[in-house]
């Protein structure tokens, strides 16, 4: 623009400008979605963006339709959930960073009644009284595993804190040096254990453990003794642990109770459905445990919680702990794994009911079907740019979960025609974006969708992503 045309076109441009009052009463449907006051703030600000605009020099759109189409534009990006729904398909089925287990139908359907409605969370209806929220799922914890009493908190690691809180508050607690793992998010057992209010006491080695080292290091001031599932990894080789029975056996000698944090924990034989072998919740307390902790939303397969389970007179301390409130669960929380765990109760419909062990279970063979089947599709959506075939690879369970046992799977495993590294990386961006992210892995030069977790329902939805990103 000229200079000495800059103040008769910028005067004309002011002029342009509608008021306020002018787009507010064009603007009814945008003020029904999001509001008087955040409608009138965006056209404010977006009005002194052209202002400036103008003073600048430039020559900025200021027509009432496009200061309306910014503004949907704008309050619908911020109004937008951060927290969506993604297609799994990185083989790992307990993704931590994808929020663990797929909650079944029935628990999702309880969540919705009790999240829409007042609730008899802490009411009891039968006597008109203060009720306890455990009690809409200690009864089936019990049932599943044979403890006399139990109690949830918000997930396994505030499970542990709060054992320890309660049964060894300033007092020692001897674990085996092999067992001092980091969880997810950088979370160690020696840190968990120092904000519980306990004393650490290591014994034995990184690999090799005795029954010797636990008697040696009970003392006068010894709270418990304690065994921890070494998740994320499994020492191989020249090993040595002491099995629950023996540990149970040396505690009730001296009077001490024994707990173990089992992690993940589960409630069936995983042998027997075909998966890797893992103690069971039941197993564990009939070998002698008097507290047993586990996550509800790893292989459980329902909501995050941390369920602690085992002898009476010790949940009931850890009830009364001051530290239970902090650490609650909320009624839908409760409502969720309530209805998990109700599955359990028949183990002939499990693999069909719930989704965690359903997808664990899967046939390679089945899942090779389904990407033969959707594989004409996948090459039509994702155009010449890429050559996609089905391909054999391993799954694994995630989270901790048996960690150096793998899957076999089969996944379609896509590569570029040319300039492969930039080309992969475009597709794998595109693919997360909405409306139906999809998640895959990078490996040796291809873009790996492992379709052991893809559901039926969302299969269209990959076909759609794969065809916007391949634009």
């Amino acid at each position: 623009m000229q200079d000495k045309n800059y103040t008769n076109d910028a005067a004309q441009l002011f002029q342009e400008l509608p008021g306020i009052d002018t787009l507010l009463q064009l603007m009814t449907a945008e003020i029904s979605a999001w509001g008087r006051d955040a409608v009138v703030k965006n056209l404010r600000e977006y009005l002194a963006q052209l202002r400036a605009e103008i003073i600048r020099g430039h020559a900025p759109d200021c027509s009432i339709e496009s200061i309306r189409h910014n503004a949907i534009a704008t309050l619908s990006a911020l109004n937008l959930s951060t927290l969506v729904p993604v297609i799994n398909l990185t083989g790992t089925v307990l993704h931590t960073n994808l929020g663990r287990a797929v909650l079944p139908q029935t628990a999702l359907d309880a969540v919705i009644t009790v999240a829409g409605s007042s609730s008899n969370l802490e009411f009891d209806l039968k006597s008109g009284r203060r009720g306890e929220r455990d009690s809409h799922v200690e009864s089936l914890v019990c049932e599943l595993t044979g403890a006399e009493a139990a109690t949830v908190v918000n997930n396994n690691a505030a499970a542990v804190l709060l054992v320890l809180n309660t049964l060894a508050l300033a007092r020692e607690v001897p674990v085996s040096r092999g067992e001092l793992v980091e969880i997810g998010g950088s979370f160690r057992i020696p840190e968990v254990m120092a904000r519980a209010g306990c004393q650490l006491v290591e014994i034995g080695a990184t690999n090799r453990t005795h029954l010797t080292d636990y008697r040696n290091a009970i003392g006068d001031n010894t709270a418990l003794l304690m065994k921890v599932h070494t998740s994320n990894y499994q020492v191989e080789g020249f090993t040595h642990s002491v099995a629950e029975m023996e540990l149970a056996a040396l505690a009730a000698e001296y009077s001490l109770p024994l707990v173990v944090d089992m992690g993940s924990g589960n409630l069936v034989d995983f042998a027997a459905l075909g998966l890797p072998g893992e103690v069971t919740a039941a197993e564990t307390l009939a070998q002698g445990a008097d507290i047993i902790t586990f996550s509800g939303d790893k292989l459980l397969g329902g909501p995050q919680a941390g369920l602690i389970a085992g002898r009476h007179d010790l949940i009931d301390a850890i009830r009364k702990n001051p530290l239970k409130r902090a650490l609650r669960v909320d009624k839908m929380t409760l409502a969720a794994l309530a209805e998990t765990l109700k599955l359990y109760r028949d183990p002939n419909d499990l693999l069909k009911s719930l989704p965690t062990l359903r997808y664990l279970t899967r046939d390679e063979a089945d899942i090779r079907a389904q990407g033969e089947r959707l594989l004409p599709r996948i090459k039509e959506a994702i155009g010449p740019s890429y050559s996609v075939t089905v391909d054999r690879c391993l799954s694994q369970v995630g989270s901790g979960s048996l960690p150096v046992d793998l899957l076999e799977s089969a996944a379609l495993q896509c590569r570029p025609t040319s300039r492969a590294d930039e080309s992969l990386r475009h597709l794998q961006q595109s693919l997360r974006n909405p409306p139906a992210p999809v998640v895959g892995r990078l490996h040796k030069g291809s873009l790996w969708l492992d379709l052991r977790c893809l559901e039926v329902k969302d299969e269209d939805a990959l076909i759609g992503q794969l065809q916007h990103a391949a634009r």
